[in-house]
């Protein structure tokens, strides 16, 4: 593709992946994600389906060439699957990738779905193996309900990586568990830092964070990691297992950014542009879509990029209120 048809930010960097959260509902509560008693948007603040697509196909048009649907929780949007076969009959043409994130609570019904429409591997959020402690960081989930999803979606072909949080005094000594667990049932893992985003209520990060250099020397007691020289399109870190013949993915947005080399932007359910997770700076892609069309969504699209930081501040401490943005998670897209 011929340099004028790419994205490229200030930085040299080739932005060809686009993180589109559908919806900022979710049918789980997660207290590193959400207050319990989130108050969603109205739906006519978020993007029809219809206008989910033009904007994809905006960035298509500008090179991206991977896509994945977030949420919030993706799979509980009305009407989602269309969104998912439209642009999954562009895989293997204009686009070499179409990814989903997942809680995993709608797999059992959705996953056969997902790998006719094109889909072919999909991240599960997990935090926790045990049901009692599923459902306390959940607030609302049922751990049984997921693993009967994960099997589904294991039976159809996706291929499926566990993303887990980890969360000081809550899953801390657990982790070496859940990555035993994806070995002995085919999964790769990564483990996530918290992030400060957003209001999380009575809860504070600051008791919540977990450096992964320390979960990192917690696992080498127990597993063989052995460092991989790959890099995929997003932002780990990853290690092989010997014991377990799986891969590791560390994201350590706080203990070592992984800004260098960062080829992603995000997209909200309400249509802002996000060129970083950790900045507030943003484009209303939405507006220029309702009010000028289609055909003015490019030059928005370049002018964003044009803007795109160096990198990010996330900041957790005693001392600081831990929300370096204001916007969940949800809101903005995993």
């Amino acid at each position: 593709m011929e340099t004028q048809n790419k994205l490229i930010d200030p930085f040299g960097r080739d932005v060809n992946y686009l993180r589109v959260s559908v919806t900022d509902r979710c049918d789980f509560r997660c207290t590193y994600c959400m207050a319990e008693d989130m108050q969603f948007l109205p739906k006519k603040d978020i993007l029809s389906l219809e206008e989910i697509e033009e904007v994809c196909r905006a960035f298509m048009k500008l090179g991206t060439r991977k896509i994945r649907l977030t949420g919030g929780e993706p799979l509980v949007r009305k009407g989602i699957m269309q969104v998912i076969n439209n642009l999954g009959k562009e895989v293997g043409g204009d686009l070499d990738e179409l990814t989903i994130t997942t809680n995993g609570s709608q797999l059992e019904s959705k996953a056969e779905d997902l790998y006719n429409a094109g889909v072919r591997r999909i991240n599960v959020s997990l935090d926790h193996l045990d049901p009692i402690k599923f459902k306390e960081i959940t607030r609302w989930g049922d751990l049984e309900k997921v693993k009967i999803g994960l099997k589904k979606a294991r039976e159809v072909g996706l291929k499926i990586k566990i993303n887990t949080v980890a969360i000081s005094e809550f899953n801390q000594s657990h982790l070496a568990d859940i990555l035993k667990w994806c070995g002995d049932e085919g999964f790769d893992m990564t483990i996530i830092e918290v992030m400060p985003m957003g209001d999380i209520g009575g809860d504070t990060r600051y008791g919540q964070y977990l450096p992964l250099s320390q979960v990192r020397m917690e696992l080498e007691k127990q597993f063989t990691l052995v460092d991989l020289p790959e890099r995929t399109s997003g932002p780990a870190r990853y290690v092989s297992v010997k014991e377990t013949n799986n891969k590791l993915g560390f994201i350590t947005p706080l203990t070592h950014n992984f800004c260098e080399s960062c080829n992603r932007v995000r997209l909200t359910c309400t249509g802002v542009l996000y060129m970083c997770l950790g900045q507030d700076d943003n484009a209303d892609l939405k507006t220029v879509l309702r009010e000028h069309g289609t055909d003015a969504l490019e030059d928005a699209i370049r002018s964003a990029i044009g803007r795109k930081p160096k990198g990010h501040d996330f900041e957790i401490s005693r001392k600081s209120n831990n929300v370096s943005v204001n916007r969940h998670m949800s809101l903005t897209g995993g």
